[in-house]
Order: C-alpha cells, then sequence, then structure tokens
C-alpha cells in the first residue's frame, strides 16, 4: 500500500474508527463464519478498526489481525485486546495456517499490479479449501479518490483478473449497498473465493 494512502489512515484513524466500528455487518460476517470450522483460525487482512476481528473472537474463532497503519493497530488493539500486527500486505507470509482470510474493503487499496501478488500469498497462508472473503466499490476506475487509492471492481473485471490467479475459484459474488450513515448511494462488489488444491 503505497504512503499517501497509509498516511490518510495515520493522520484519520480515530475518524475512521469512529466511522466503522459500530456498523452492523452481522450478515456478511456469519455467512463467512458458516463457511468455516467451528474452532478455525481467522485472518483479518488489513483489519481497521477491529470491528471484525473482535467479531470473530466473540464468536469463538482463533483470529490473528494485521494493518498497514501503526495508528489503526494501536486503535484495533486496545478495542479487540489481541496484539495487532502492524505488517503491510507485501510483508505477509504465511504458509497452510488459515482456514478463512476476511479482507473487508482492505486491499482495495492497491493498484491491479500488486493485488496478483497478494492475492497469491493469501492463497498460500490459506488451508487447503479455505476461504476467502473480499470487497471492493463497484466500478472500473482506478487511481487517487478522497486521498487513497482505489482499485474498484465489476463482477465481470473480477473474473477476468481471476484468471490470472492459479489456486482460487469465485464461490459466491454478490452487489450491496454501503452500510455506513448516508453512503448508501454506494455500492459495493462482495466475493468469496475457495483454495483449490493443484495436483
Amino acid at each position: 500500500m503505497d504512503e499517501k494512502t497509509i498516511s490518510y489512515y495515520d493522520k484519520n484513524a480515530e475518524y475512521f474508527v469512529q466511522g466503522t466500528q459500530n456498523v452492523e455487518f452481522t450478515k456478511v460476517q456469519d455467512h463467512f463464519l458458516a463457511l468455516l470450522p467451528q474452532d478455525g483460525r481467522i485472518l483479518d487482512f488489513g483489519c481497521g478498526s477491529g470491528r471484525d476481528t473482535k467479531y470473530f473472537l466473540n464468536k469463538g474463532f482463533q483470529t490473528d489481525a494485521i494493518d498497514g497503519s501503526a495508528e489503526l493497530c494501536k486503535l484495533a488493539s486496545e478495542y479487540t485486546g489481541i496484539d495487532v500486527k502492524h505488517m503491510f500486505f507485501s510483508e505477509f507470509d504465511a504458509c497452510d495456517l488459515y482456514d478463512g482470510i476476511w479482507a473487508c474493503a482492505s486491499v482495495l487499496h492497491l493498484p491491479k499490479g500488486e493485488l496478483k501478488d497478494i492475492f497469491s500469498k493469501m492463497i498460500r497462508a490459506l488451508k487447503d479449501r479455505g476461504y476467502i472473503y473480499t470487497s471492493f466499490k463497484y466500478g472500473d476506475f482506478e487511481g487517487y479518490r478522497n486521498e487513497r487509492y482505489f482499485t474498484d471492481f465489476t463482477e465481470a473485471a473480477f473474473r477476468q483478473f481471476l484468471e490470472e490467479i492459479p489456486g482460487i475459484k469465485m464461490k459466491e459474488c454478490w452487489l450491496s449497498d454501503d452500510v455506513r450513515p448516508g453512503r448508501n448511494e454506494e455500492k459495493w462488489l462482495n466475493i468469496i473465493l475457495q483454495k483449490q488444491i493443484i495436483n
């Protein structure tokens, strides 16, 4: 993730937390959790405020969390009670460790040229048949918007992008409104991917 985007979150961490920490998101969270073993291990990949990490912990899942913003890591650690690791996505390196990776509105800040490598890292970190949930703003824009870098996707564009990444398939894809107050005109592309065993 680029320095300008990270700087935005460091400078606006408290404001961002206030706007996202208490947002109702249980329908998607529970849908994702239903795919995983009851005592499964989850990585919150770009955890932001820690909202989802705390929810998964309260549901009894082993949960790790990382974020590229040092300020968000501090606030999320306080909120969740776990050590949220300050780490850029490019630094992440794990193998066969997680039943699920939750990348909610996080990897959308990467250019498409970097996204392929990051998805490959996530796939490597998953156990066989493990799942990824990820989300992007719906559209075809790529560039800076509101001081942050965004890569938007349509369903067709994401399916085409996925063809370049071995070892994963799309299980589900759906559109939703933004759940934050006053933002329901914004559309989101929600995606669930599953790791495939390559013989």
